[in-house]
């Protein structure tokens, strides 16, 4: 009698996208990491190798699903701009998030932090921060040799990877980009987009008025009795611009 074995079947393993909570729980706290993920996409707008994310899962490890933690924001450099349900490292070349935020809440306890740093330091982050805006406290960890080390001396410390320098004093908390732009709100950003845009159809106009004073100009020159070759001189026109003006 022959026998056939059947392959074990294993069931499919799902890995949530979200778990019910709420982003932030004060204004405060999501004010800070709406700005810090906006301006770090404003940062690496131009580099479509470099993925930013806000309060997204992250499951650095196949088949195990309670192995998540969701940071308040996340950079990944060596991976692909684009829309995610969740961070699974095994789908993105095993690249682990290299610098994390997290922005603290009065409901965040010691025992929770301490969980986090444990879980960043064991899966690769290699810059770790963590800001308390109702304290105006910072701290952050790089790593080294042994793993996630204290920075000892946070002001105007620069990022190895993002280049942003932290400018934090007994009053607050500011970050500036490499060229020396400090980081913005919302509000602020879509101000200074709106002044660009301003500032751009000033200079249209003005640029169109002069054209038409210099189109304008043509048939007083020609009263004058300047030839139109020396008026298109003159006005950096071609010969045959001179000559349609002067015959509209």
């Amino acid at each position: 009698m022959v026998f056939q074995i059947q392959p074990q079947t294993h069931p499919e393993v799902i890995y949530p996208d979200c778990d019910g909570q709420p982003v932030a729980n004060n204004t405060i706290q999501f004010r800070w990491i709406v700005e810090i993920q906006q301006n770090l996409d404003w940062l690496f707008a131009e580099d479509p190798n470099v993925f930013v994310a806000g309060d997204l899962f992250w499951y650095p490890v196949e088949g195990r699903n309670t192995i998540v933690n969701a940071p308040d924001v996340m950079v990944v450099l060596g991976r692909p701009k684009g829309d995610r349900l969740s961070y699974m490292q095994w789908k993105e070349k095993g690249i682990a998030p290299q610098v994390v935020f997290e922005i603290l809440s009065p409901s965040n306890t010691p025992n929770e932090m301490d969980k986090k740093l444990l879980f960043y330091d064991r899966y690769g982050v290699e810059e770790y921060y963590i800001y308390d805006p109702d304290k105006n406290n910072l701290q952050g960890w790089l790593r080294g040799e042994d793993g996630l080390d204290v920075i000892p001396q946070m002001t105007d410390w620069v990022s190895p990877r993002l280049k942003i320098r932290f400018v934090w004093s007994a009053e607050n908390l500011q970050l500036y980009r490499p060229d020396g732009v400090s980081f913005l709100t919302y509000t602020e950003i879509s101000q200074r987009v709106e002044q660009e845009k301003q500032r751009a159809e000033q200079e249209k106009q003005r640029a169109e008025q002069a054209e038409q004073a210099r189109r304008d100009a043509i048939p007083r020159l020609l009263q004058m009795g300047l030839s139109v070759e020396q008026i298109a001189q003159a006005l950096s026109f071609s010969v045959e611009e001179v000559e349609a003006v002067a015959q509209e």
